[in-house]
């Protein structure tokens, strides 16, 4: 099952983001070229950040065709600080926060919104299906978001308190955290 290939002790982990900060200068001087390697760099995990805001597949789309747009628009105003990543997630996460305020829109249960055909199309059977809903439905914000930006884009626990502007310590509690509950609910899951 994909559910306990997430959980255990020794995922794969993908390819760690790195994104440097002179892309973001040279998109701000209209670089189409690195305007391209930043969208190919970061697009994935970026739309599991914003999935994990939103944990909606359509909002987290349009949200992130959105965030590139700003990212191309104010790059020129871009301050290098050492953290691009950190004004990118940034950015999506002001877009996310608008998009609930203008829609005055509160999340009840949105897991469901995400359809059972997207996930089957990326190979994911029904049983499994059922129980990631009930899993990330379990997850408060903060974990799920720390949890899929390690575990789905591989990005090391540095490299999150980095670009989410947290401790290292915070970052590494709500993981173990969220952890143990997805570890919990699995074992529910299987008595149940």
């Amino acid at each position: 099952m994909l559910i306990f290939n997430v959980i255990g002790d020794n995922p794969q982990k993908p390819k760690s983001i790195e994104v440097n900060e002179t892309l973001i200068t040279r998109i701000g001087q209209d670089d189409k070229v690195a305007f391209r390697e930043l969208y190919e760099t970061t697009n994935q995990s970026l739309y599991a950040y914003i999935l994990s805001l939103v944990r909606d597949p359509n909002e987290a789309q349009d949200i992130l065709q959105e965030t590139y747009l700003k990212i191309r628009s104010a790059a020129h105003l871009y301050t290098p600080q050492g953290k691009p990543m950190a004004w990118i997630f940034t950015i999506a996460r002001n877009l996310a926060n608008m998009h609930f305020r203008y829609s005055n829109r509160i999340i009840e249960d949105p897991i469901d919104e995400i359809t059972s055909n997207e996930l089957e199309a990326r190979g994911v059977d029904r049983q499994d299906i059922i129980v990631l809903r009930t899993l990330l439905d379990g997850l408060d914000e903060e974990e799920r978001s720390i949890i899929l930006l390690h575990m789905v884009s591989g990005y090391k626990h540095y490299e999150i308190a980095r670009d989410l502007d947290k401790p290292l310590s915070t970052v590494l509690s709500r993981y173990n955290r969220g952890i143990k509950k997805l570890r919990r609910l699995v074992e529910q899951q299987m008595i149940a």
